[in-house]
């Protein structure tokens, strides 16, 4: 139905639309029992599981799915914006998320109405009041109120974040600044974006990090990278994932089968197929058995 760039695809799959938390809540999306409710950082069940999906909270609402569409939620668990959309990620610190109707991407307002209406076939989220858009089979991006801001020209666009953005060039991808200029020569195989002053690049067939120079900070080394969160990020060693701080050491040796950033504090993992959230430490703060 759509292409959408994520950067969790240097990981694996995307979970769901909105693998990256954004900024919001300390509220978290748990599965239980076929439905979805959310826990607060102590690992307590805040909004009771009745949704068929959700995703994390992000100014103040939360994007979840009742029959078979998506809509949004705050942090009362009571309705905010009826469900009606194929598709919801959620709300960037703008005040925008990008939701899917009828096989077209568009953004919309916390108040339920478009800021820019569904008419694109790829998009990413806002950051640094821009979004990345596909228009005539390129990627380029859009403004708040929908208007050009860098030509469409790229293969693939990413989301902008701490002033640079990744994009494909033929067959390898670098970085953008806000004016479209490249900042950071196309060389990567894949790219992230930046977060704490890093981005996951995969060189040849392992991931490292870069800062806003281009130069490598965390040396290749890893199966998979995603975007440093809360100072760490998640990365994969041997089919199994642990996180490492900014200087490439270990805080959460690799032992999960799958993980997630981390948001507020908590990162969601999975241990003998089944979900779990754990803090900083790496203690299990919650686990689909508790």
């Amino acid at each position: 139905m759509r292409k959408y760039r994520n950067s969790l695809f240097l990981l694996f799959p995307v979970l769901f639309l909105a693998a990256c938390a954004t900024s919001g809540n300390a509220l978290h999306p748990v599965a239980m029992a076929g439905k979805f409710g959310y826990i607060n950082q102590s690992g307590k069940v805040v909004i009771q599981p009745q949704f068929e999906d959700a995703a994390d909270f992000a100014n103040d609402l939360a994007p979840v799915k009742m029959g078979g569409k998506w809509g949004y939620i705050d942090t009362a668990g009571k309705i905010a914006i009826t469900p009606q959309f194929d598709l919801a990620d959620p709300f960037a610190d703008n005040g925008l998320a990008l939701v899917g109707l009828g096989g077209k991407l568009g953004y919309l307002k916390k108040t339920g109405q478009y800021a820019v209406n569904p008419t694109y076939d790829g998009a990413g989220r806002f950051g640094d009041h821009l979004a990345p858009v596909a228009m005539n089979n390129q990627w380029g991006y859009i403004n708040e109120k929908g208007a050009v801001a860098i030509n469409s020209q790229f293969a693939t666009a990413g989301n902008f974040s701490e002033g640079l953005a990744a994009v494909r060039v033929g067959n390898a991808e670098g970085y953008i600044d806000k004016s479209g200029k490249m900042a950071i020569t196309p060389q990567f195989q894949l790219a992230g974006d930046f977060h704490d002053g890093h981005a996951a690049v995969k060189i040849g067939n392992v991931y490292g990090f870069i800062g806003r120079d281009g130069k490598l900070t965390i040396q290749p080394q890893f199966d998979g990278a995603g975007d440093f969160r809360d100072g760490l990020a998640v990365v994969a060693v041997g089919g199994r994932f642990g996180f490492i701080d900014t200087k490439g050491r270990f805080e959460i040796n690799p032992r999960f089968e799958r993980a997630r950033a981390f948001d507020h504090g908590l990162a969601q993992v999975w241990m003998n197929g089944q979900e779990a959230y754990v803090n900083k430490s790496g203690k299990v703060v919650w686990n689909q058995t508790a």
